[in-house]
């Protein structure tokens, strides 16, 4: 699969390898130096650390010794068991790893200091180049190492993945299941074993024979309880791979077994059917020879299936397919994505609790068309993950708490109002809301088109996010409410003089004594308007202007008196319109009102303006007021009617 450089000046692996090897030098990369910006981002450096290639640190470094496999996972000083975790289930799948993990590098003749990992990133494959310098104290390495001390392609692997993320310090804490992802690209499904389906042992065999990767770990109750050792050798809130399940026969009764790992490499279970337990006594002697090969201190134990589901929590699943795990169906999958983000005043509307911001989330049309083979409802999996958080840390920001629901989709519709939300529950949605970086759902649902509203949990919360939607016939998906168009009414005709009503005379007598000029507008108070319940000082100069640019047709920087008419028939409706969303009669407005107020003004704006409007109007409790928002108004109009004219 190809994949995108990420250098800063797009130059693939091999170009820059090329380059140091026709000038005798070793590669350096400056997007992301061998210093402390590159380990931490909130704290100093603990120890005098410093920078090495492997080349100082042994005689003959070896980039894989021996092939890959999940004995060169041992966790150093940092908290990334999760991404550990994820490597060791990688060295079980080869076609992956290869692809990972390239095999065109090492220490051999081309050796340059540098090398490249791949890994998937929204919805893409990236090539992340990296050189060889890595942290060590005393000549050890201090981060991920391998158990063998001139193998390094796990320490080379975790430095890659730090930089893509920005520094070491931002791999601290996660889900498995995302490091399983950008290992990839794959679908993720999480399991609580306190609930999981009769048949979960055999969903987890059916996984490994798949080739998913597997992790499992055990919840805590508080962060003092992190890593925290029981009396049986497990590690809570820790990140442990899941290598194998087997089945053993004793006494005439099968017993189940799964076959966990530590990435510490050591710390080992030590109930029943660990490594040197007494249960190994009764197993025939092939069948224990087959399980317990290689069986030593390494991090990695067996235990029965029912003490696995007592002991650990959740269990992760990467499926490389979105195929169900509970049948043996395998599927031919399509697959759509969307991307948009969540900004505060526009689209940040949160959870459906927030009946009155909830509808202006972004909103993604599905037309399932077609039925599955066999069947007449279509499988659906989607798949909804926050973008880019792990890199925003050192900004003070993290994951949000997200999840998404699906609504029948009414005949018509560009973009559902409030009074929809408020009088139509969902058809489907996912199970709850949660702080990791994907939130995956499995749906059956009937042929139709359906409304996908992807939220975080709070309103005002920022993020950008992907959605993936596989069906296993090809979905139509698009964002709803993405044209751009107005219908702007004609001006009214010129009346005659003798014509005019008291209302038009008194303007003319304003108009008359300032001739057009664009000062006319500042006189234009709420009493002028008789509308005193409208809280303002008077327009100010800059929103003058843009009437003047929006009413000047002929260009002579002075209006006409129909001209000045028009725009005062115009005004007329936009106070209404304001006053109609100005409920508490503050002079404000709510910024996420703003669709509907343009689209009863004729305009039509997607989620880009929409989101652009508010950051440039809104104030810091997401209101516009009325000067702001005529600003605004006015602009639009200018803009469409000009627009129009080509």
């Amino acid at each position: 699969l190809p994949a995108e450089s990420t250098q800063w000046d797009g130059r693939s692996f091999e170009e820059l390898r090329q380059e140091c090897l026709s000038n005798g030098t070793l590669f350096e990369d400056e997007d992301f130096p061998a210093t402390d910006s590159s380990l931490f981002y909130s704290q100093s450096t603990p120890v005098s650390i410093e920078w090495k290639r492997p080349k100082e640190l042994c005689d003959n470094p070896r980039f894989i010794v021996g092939g890959a496999d999940r004995t060169d996972i041992c966790q150093g000083q940092l908290g990334d068991c999760w991404l550990l975790a994820a490597v060791a289930s990688l060295t079980l799948k080869k076609d992956a790893m290869a692809h990972v993990v390239p095999t065109d590098q090492g220490f051999d003749n081309r050796y340059a200091g540098i090398f490249h990992f791949r890994f998937w990133q929204h919805n893409k494959w990236v090539d992340v180049v990296v050189d060889d310098k890595l942290p060590s104290v005393r000549n050890k390495l201090i981060m991920l190492h391998s158990a063998s001390n001139n193998e390094f392609w796990s320490a080379l692997l975790e430095k890659a993945y730090a930089k893509m993320h920005g520094s070491y310090e931002s791999l601290k804490g996660g889900s498995t299941m995302e490091a399983m992802e950008d290992f990839t690209g794959g679908v993720g499904e999480m399991y609580d074993t306190k609930s999981c389906p009769d048949n979960m042992f055999a969903i987890m065999k059916k996984a490994l024979n798949r080739g998913s990767m597997m992790g499992c770990s055990i919840d805590i109750s508080s962060s003092a309880e992190s890593e925290a050792k029981t009396s049986t050798g497990l590690v809570k809130g820790h990140a442990y791979s899941v290598t194998g399940v087997d089945e053993v026969t004793i006494r005439g009764r099968k017993v189940k077994l799964v076959r966990v790992r530590n990435p510490w490499g050591q710390v080992e279970w030590n109930g029943p059917w660990s490594d040197n337990s007494r249960e190994w006594d009764s197993v025939d002697s092939s069948d224990k020879n087959r399980i317990m090969q290689n069986s030593r201190e390494d991090g990695e134990f067996w235990m029965e299936f029912e003490d696995f589901k007592r002991n650990y929590n959740k269990v992760e699943i990467c499926n490389m397919t979105p195929d169900a795990l509970t049948d043996n169906t395998k599927r031919h999958w399509e697959v759509e994505m969307l991307e948009g983000s969540w900004i505060r005043g526009s689209t940040a509307g949160g959870c459906r609790n927030y009946i009155d911001t909830f509808w202006t989330n972004p909103q993604f049309k599905l037309r399932l068309n077609d039925a599955d083979d066999d069947d007449d409802v279509c499988s659906v999996v989607v798949a909804l993950m926050q973008k880019g958080r792990r890199k925003l840390r050192k900004e003070g920001m993290d994951l949000q708490t997200i999840g998404f629901a699906m609504y029948k989709a009414p005949e018509g519709e560009d973009y559902l109002s409030k009074d929809f939300f408020r009088y139509n529950g969902s058809m489907a949605r996912s199970k709850t809301y949660i702080n990791m970086r994907e939130v995956s759902e499995r749906f059956t649902l009937p042929p139709g088109d359906y409304v996908l509203v992807p939220t975080i949990f709070q309103p005002h919360k920022e993020a950008d996010f992907l959605v993936r939607v596989f069906s296993e016939k090809k979905a139509k998906a698009l964002e709803m409410g993405d044209n751009v168009d107005a219908d702007l009414p004609d001006p009214p005709p010129p009346s005659e003089p003798e014509d005019e009503t008291d209302e038009e005379k008194g303007l003319r007598r304003l108009f008359d004594k300032l001739a057009g000029d664009v000062r006319i507008f500042r006189y234009m108070t709420p009493e002028f308007y008789d509308r005193k319940e409208i809280k303002f000082d008077g327009l100010s100069l800059s929103t003058c202007h843009s009437i003047m640019n929006l009413m000047d047709s002929d260009g002579t920087g002075k209006l006409e008196f129909q001209e000045f008419k028009v725009f005062w028939e115009k005004m007329k409706k936009w106070i209404m319109l304001f006053l109609s969303f100005d409920t508490d009669r503050s002079g404000k407005m709510s910024s996420y009102e703003l669709r509907i107020a343009l689209k009863a003004a004729g305009m039509h704006l997607n989620n880009d303006l929409l989101q652009l409007i508010g950051l440039r109007f809104a104030d810091d409790n997401f209101d516009i007021d009325f000067d702001d928002y005529l600003t605004c108004i006015v602009r639009l109009e200018n803009m469409f009617s000009t627009l129009n004219k080509y």
